[in-house]
């Protein structure tokens, strides 16, 4: 019998299994003790003599009787459940549990039943009062009052139209019951846009941050940022409310699929002559076989997307951020009677779209607004923030689920519908699970139907007959829309307002859905609006690594596409699920793909990125009482070493580049940290943003954010130790330890110690993996017996092999320590336990000086051949034990 554990103490288990063990073992008692029926033997029913006791004997019956009913009853109630507890955990509410109002209907009598046969729930007294009914507040009353008031001036006004409307025309003046167009406003230029307007309802809460266009819909089921600590000016989910990170990874890589509303990925659009616009892209560190040359064709003529480094143009040349540039796909030519092309090649004006994250967007904006003046013909380039919107999707059931939801609108040309035009390209698309087998970085540009039309969304049908997947395979293998693919509607700025001006409002949605025949979709008309789209295939740079499918839309148009998006029903099962920072960082990681910024302390957002994390942590072990935190100085590191090496919650440019402090030198000549050497950055960090006034303006006030010590990133790592490499040039790396352990966040990186032989021949006989001991038996002769062959192998199987000395494990007194300062490398920015390889990976950054030439010797070109090439020892922050782990550059 299970021994009963108090509830009060925690359990001290090792794992989740193990708690689940606990609960199952807890239920398991529980139900046997309900149904054990307590008996009472019949020898108290007989006297000395033998003869029986009819008193006793009726009364030990009783007993049991009694027991019998009792163990019915527990039996009975012991296992039930009740209503609110069939619903998942994202649908149960904290009032179900007393509120019958608060559980969905078909539970609902359920619910009711529980509440009048249960004596608990009968004495509870918890108010379940509705809105109707409840007693208005003060505050309530002056509402109410303002909102009558309102009703009445509006009735009036609509009362004034509605005559207007009944007069003729010659009553009132020529034309006055005619369609006007809306006008659009004048393109405002090389000037920064000021945000969507806000419902007065909400204008309060988004003072200082813009909202999403999909913030209700998350804010009641993630963690959002707080509300005056906004990311990037942006209200933006961080992670769902319920445990995903595991479900994150089955839907990200094996079942069902995750979406994240990327809108707050920043929009430029440049427009000009083709030449002006290359002459800009080569200024911005773009290739010259990419951006003039046969190998970026397809790309300039706007079948393809590119995604790369771009940089300043004067001073230092620093690299801004990767940015996703797409060009606008040329018009079809028209030709003379002679057939001669009438548009002029070098006056035809073409646009561009630069993609880039938000905090390297003003970086971006200034570089752009200042080549672009002085390009001739001049290059004129627009803000669109506010007015293109994105969603990204990644899984096995990404394109399933869009093809299920955006609904092209075809067209037709001469009559007919061209097979090999994308929209009909898209629908050949459902079977595919991953977007990378697609051509790399292709696009698709179209436009679609109003999903709410189309809303609830159904399952598509499965393709696979052998003739599906040849028509796939012939698509994949030549695929049309690069010799198809128009010009996309989004470049338009008037397809877009039209687009977003035109949506008609789900009251008017409900009204022709309810006219509809019964299961049938309404029927499309004339005025139905147009929403253009912009379909990204997007290939991560990793190892047979999932695609995912980038949506550029209207920024207005995101809401009805992401529910539609959020309710399809998989073929696989369940829906989509969404993700937040955390799940859109996660899925990279498990890629071994870094994320920007904050795997690019190089750059000058990677490095506002680090300052906000230094100043996090420092304060989150600042408010740990002395005894249960870190003591840095008292970290013991190995070979009479003691005491940590820099700021051990940072990662510690300042101390790697600029080593150990003077001996002699006092407080005041001490090099100061980044974080007191920059008191302006810093203060900065727990402050609410300026208002977005203060952010649009035409001319916002600059600050220099580059990193000290001329710390700059190198995208791309040198070809050989013969090449010049600046001694304070960064790379990032992924890193894969070859025995167990988790690198974390601050974690140290060293190279294999150079200045210490000893200690450098234990880390080498880590990484030997261990020799085979046991020898393979002798061959048989072929006229061997089958029985003598038999006990030969069995023989052979039960010999024991000689006893080796194993390497040492981690944590004996025999382990090596960490190297020695000098041969510190670098960090870990990104570390945790990878899903996908079963092992812990991370990411870094390290000093490319360090590693190439005559300190490191390993990591490029044929060194990296060698037996011990791309070897380092990874050391967690405070903690003196070393790890073996091979780096590879990303």
């Amino acid at each position: 019998m299970v021994t009963p554990v108090s509830k009060k103490r925690k359990q001290t288990t090792s794992s989740t299994n193990h708690r689940n063990d606990f609960h199952r073992a807890t239920k398991r008692v529980k139900t046997s003790s309900a149904r054990t029926i307590l008996a009472q033997t019949s020898d108290k029913a007989l006297n000395q003599n033998g003869d029986l006791d009819v008193s006793a004997f009726v009364k030990a019956r009783e007993y049991e009787i009694k027991a019998m009913a009792a163990g019915m009853d527990a039996s009975k109630t012991s296992l039930n459940t009740r209503a609110f507890q069939q619903l998942p955990r994202q649908l149960r509410r904290r009032t179900a549990s007393h509120n019958v109002k608060k559980v969905p209907k078909r539970l609902r009598a359920w619910a009711t039943k529980e509440e009048t046969g249960t004596a608990k729930m009968q004495d509870d007294n918890t108010p379940t009062v509705t809105s109707r009914r409840r007693k208005p507040t003060p505050h309530m009353r002056v509402r109410l009052e303002t909102a009558k008031k309102l009703q009445k001036l509006g009735a009036r006004a609509k009362s004034k139209r509605d005559a207007s409307k009944t007069q003729e025309p010659s009553s009132t003046g020529p034309g006055k019951n005619a369609i006007i167009a809306p006008r659009l406003s004048k393109v405002k230029g090389n000037v920064l846009a000021n945000p969507t307007k806000i419902a007065s309802k909400f204008r309060k809460r988004q003072t200082h941050k813009s909202w999403l266009p999909t913030h209700l819909y998350h804010a009641k089921r993630a963690h959002m940022t707080p509300p005056k600590e906004p990311l990037w000016r942006y209200a933006i989910p961080l992670t769902p409310t319920d445990r995903s990170y595991r479900a994150t990874h089955r839907a990200g890589t094996t079942r069902g699929c995750v979406a994240w509303d990327m809108s707050y990925m920043s929009t430029i659009r440049a427009e000009g002559v083709e030449k002006s616009l290359i002459g800009l892209l080569r200024c911005m560190g773009v290739n010259e076989n990419m951006a003039d040359g046969k190998r970026g064709g397809k790309w300039r003529r706007g079948t393809r997307g590119w995604e790369g480094w771009v940089r300043a143009r004067d001073g230092e040349r620093r690299w801004i951020a990767r940015t996703r540039i797409i060009w606008c796909a040329k018009a079809v030519e028209t030709v003379d009677t002679n057939g001669e092309r009438i548009a002029d090649k070098n006056n035809e004006k073409r646009k561009l779209f630069f993609r880039v994250h938000p905090s390297a967007f003003l970086q971006l904006w200034s570089e752009i607004l200042k080549i672009s003046k002085v390009q001739r013909p001049p290059i004129m380039i627009e803000d669109l923030r506010y007015e293109i919107g994105s969603i990204e999707i990644t899984g096995p059931g990404s394109s399933e689920a869009l093809i299920g939801v955006l609904h092209p609108i075809l067209v037709e040309q001469e009559g007919k519908t061209l097979s090999d035009r994308p929209e009909k390209i898209w629908s050949f698309l459902g079977p595919v699970t991953n977007p990378a087998s697609l051509p790399q970085d292709a696009l698709l540009g179209f436009d679609i139907s109003d999903p709410r039309l189309h809303y609830p969304p159904r399952t598509i049908p499965q393709q696979h007959s052998s003739k599906d997947n040849d028509t796939l395979l012939q698509v994949l293998s030549s695929w049309p829309p690069d010799t198809t693919q128009a010009a996309p509607s989004l470049f338009d700025r008037s397809s877009r307002l039209t687009a977003s001006r035109c949506l008609p409002s789900q009251k008017a949605i409900n009204r022709r859905k309810g006219a509809a025949l019964p299961g049938a979709y309404p029927e499309p008309l004339p005025t139905d609006p147009k929403i253009p789209i912009l379909l990204i295939a997007s290939c991560l740079p990793s190892r047979g690594g999932q695609g995912s499918w980038t949506l550029l839309l209207p920024w207005k148009c995101v809401v009805p596409i992401w529910y539609s998006l959020m309710h399809y029903p998989l073929s696989s099962g369940g829906n989509p699920r969404f993700g937040g920072l955390k799940e859109k960082r996660q899925i990279l990681f498990e890629q071994g793909v870094p994320w920007f910024p904050g795997d690019y302390p190089g750059t000058s957002a990677g490095w506002e990125w680090e300052l906000s994390e230094r100043a996090k942590r420092k304060a989150e072990w600042e408010k740990r009482p002395k005894g249960k935190r870190v003591a840095w100085e008292s970290v013991i590191l190995g070979e009479g070493r003691k005491g940590e090496i820099g700021r051990g919650w940072a990662c510690d440019w300042e101390r790697l580049f600029q080593g150990l402090p003077a001996p002699n030198s006092t407080e005041a000549d001490k090099p100061k940290p980044a974080d007191a050497a920059r008191p302006a950055r810093a203060a900065t960090a727990n402050v609410p943003a300026p208002s977005m006034s203060q952010v649009t303006t035409p001319n916002p006030p600059t600050q220099s954010s580059d990193p000290p010590l001329q710390i700059h990133h190198l995208p791309v790592p040198p070809s050989g130790p013969s090449t010049t490499t600046p001694p304070t040039a960064l790379i990032t790396i992924h890193l894969t330890l070859l025995n167990r352990g988790t690198p974390t966040p601050c974690a140290r990186i060293y190279r294999l110690p150079t200045t210490n032989p000893t200690l450098l021949t234990k880390y080498l006989a880590l990484a030997t993996p261990p020799p085979s001991h046991r020898k393979q038996p002798p061959t048989l002769p072929k006229t061997t017996p089958q029985h003598t062959r038999t006990q030969h192998l069995a023989a052979s199987l039960l010999t024991t092999p000689p006893s080796n000395q194993a390497p040492q494990a981690a944590g004996d007194a025999a382990y090596p320590g960490s190297p020695a300062e000098e041969d510190l490398i670098g960090f870990v920015t990104t570390g945790n336990f990878n899903l996908g390889e079963g092992r812990g990976v991370g990411v870094g950054c390290i000093a490319i000086a360090k590693v190439v030439g005559k300190e490191g010797g390993v990591g490029f070109g044929s060194n990296r051949r060698e037996k011990w090439g791309g070897l380092c020892i990874i050391r967690e922050a405070g903690q003196g034990l070393g790890r073996l782990a091979r780096w590879e550059a990303v």
